[in-house]
């Protein structure tokens, strides 16, 4: 036997008082099967969600240009990161949209599991050996990175920002954190968890009634209760409960994802409901009021940057040959505008007039200033997309200034944010810059 044996034996017969004692749990629901069917929904969940994650991620270019990237020193978290296409033109539609939906889903799923799983967070002693440190220290990293990235993710759609730090960097970093917790987690419970599914009837459970729900059978890990009360609940009913619940965040919240007629239902998001009027009746993340941009007059000119150098009016550039192309623009908080119908000048085009190459990336500048507003850089590959355009008029009519008048970039399959509108100068720059 060793020390930490020895140590473990002796504070085990005396517990605190509260929920360090087995006997202060007693609903008849907790026990490695209940535990099991919630894992088993998380488990591809929260994968699927990490995935999304990063594919997100990716797509703000952040190896292309340091202006793209507001997470620093991100070191190995960053080096797989590839370059993100220009297409098919809905890739981070979907993916932000199951990213932000499917995080609102688990929510209630999550809870559900902490709940279960509240006695192993008192567990007394706090650890009994060197292996049950590790589960113990990476339950604590699992539990606290999933509140903090569901909770930070949610006050994100609100645009609620009630933290000292930046969303964009603690979003990712906590991502880090939570999945290397998640893996050491599933990697020491997945036998128990396979074991506890094979151990009860699905069916059979969902069969049972209130009065005939017993507790499980006592557990190594002592999840069922020592003493548990009468159910007031069946297990058919929780897990319905929490089914419901689920199901009810996903039809609030998916509307704004798919934009168009079902933005209405979209009832967690308060912002979603900004729209324009007629041609330009889709979503508007900010006003030009709220961007502090002032009415643009006749005198505006783009500025072209690259070997050579220019400047357009806006009827110059509408003399220009124009391209129409049907795009949706999605942002990172999950909503789209759904898809639009927007005519400007290639941005292929327009690196052609300054002579800049094929493999030219372009530093969009925007009359607005602020951080992760005024300026975005597009890769070669976006650049030279046939529907890649500095959009002057959507769905037949001019741009208003809240969907960006004079001038803004719509690229297919790119983040919102970076679709950046009130474009003022464009420069072309050498891929290796």
């Amino acid at each position: 036997m060793t020390a930490l044996d020895r140590w473990a034996d002796r504070v085990a017969e005396h517990p605190p008082p509260g929920p360090f004692r087995r006997g202060f749990w007693r609903s008849p629901l907790r026990g490695p099967w209940f535990t099991a069917v919630l894992s088993v929904a998380l488990l591809p969940g929260i994968t699927l969600m990490f995935l999304t994650g990063l594919a997100s991620y990716a797509a703000y270019n952040p190896n292309l240009a340091p202006g793209n990237d507001t997470t620093p020193d991100k070191g190995l978290l960053g080096s797989w990161l590839p370059g993100w296409p220009a297409g098919p033109s809905w890739l981070y539609w979907v993916n932000q949209g199951v990213h932000v939906t499917l995080g609102l889903v688990l929510i209630p799923i999550v809870l559900a599991k902490l709940w279960s799983v509240l006695p192993k967070l008192f567990e007394w002693p706090p650890a009994r050996s060197i292996t049950h440190l590790i589960e113990r220290a990476s339950l604590l990293l699992l539990v606290g990175g999933a509140v903090f990235e569901l909770v930070t993710g949610v006050m994100n759609i609100q645009y609620y920002y009630a933290w000292p730090f930046g969303f964009y960097q603690a979003h990712y970093y906590g991502a880090w954190v939570f999945i290397a917790a998640f893996v050491v987690h599933v990697a020491f419970r997945l036998r128990i968890m396979v074991g506890a599914l094979r151990g009860r009837s699905l069916r059979a459970e969902l069969r049972t009634p209130v009065s005939q729900t017993v507790a499980e059978q006592p557990d190594p890990d002592h999840l069922v209760s020592a003493d548990p009360a009468p159910a007031t609940i069946s297990r058919r009913g929780a897990l319905g409960m929490v089914a419901a619940g689920s199901l009810t965040l996903f039809g609030l919240s998916v509307g704004q994802a798919i934009g168009g007629a079902t933005r209405s239902t979209a009832l967690l998001a308060p912002r979603g409901q900004n729209m324009g009027t007629g041609p330009a009746d889709f979503q508007v993340n900010k006003t030009a009021a709220d961007a502090g941009i002032a009415p643009v007059g006749d005198g505006w000119r783009l500025e072209l940057k690259g070997p050579a150098a220019t400047s357009l009016s806006r009827d110059q550039l509408l003399a220009l040959t124009q391209h129409t192309a049907r795009l949706p623009i999605a942002c990172v908080e999950g909503w789209s505008t759904g898809v639009q119908t927007w005519t400007g000048v290639r941005l292929a085009d327009l690196a052609a007039m300054v002579g800049a190459a094929p493999d030219t990336n372009l530093f969009v500048e925007s009359l607005q200033r602020g951080p992760g507003f005024g300026s975005a850089t597009l890769s070669a590959g976006q650049v030279q997309a046939p529907d890649a355009l500095l959009a002057l008029r959507v769905n037949g009519a001019d741009l208003t200034a809240d969907h960006g008048f004079p001038a803004r970039i719509v690229v297919p399959a790119l983040p919102g944010v970076q679709n950046t509108k009130w474009v003022t100068r464009l420069t072309f720059l050498p891929a290796t810059v």
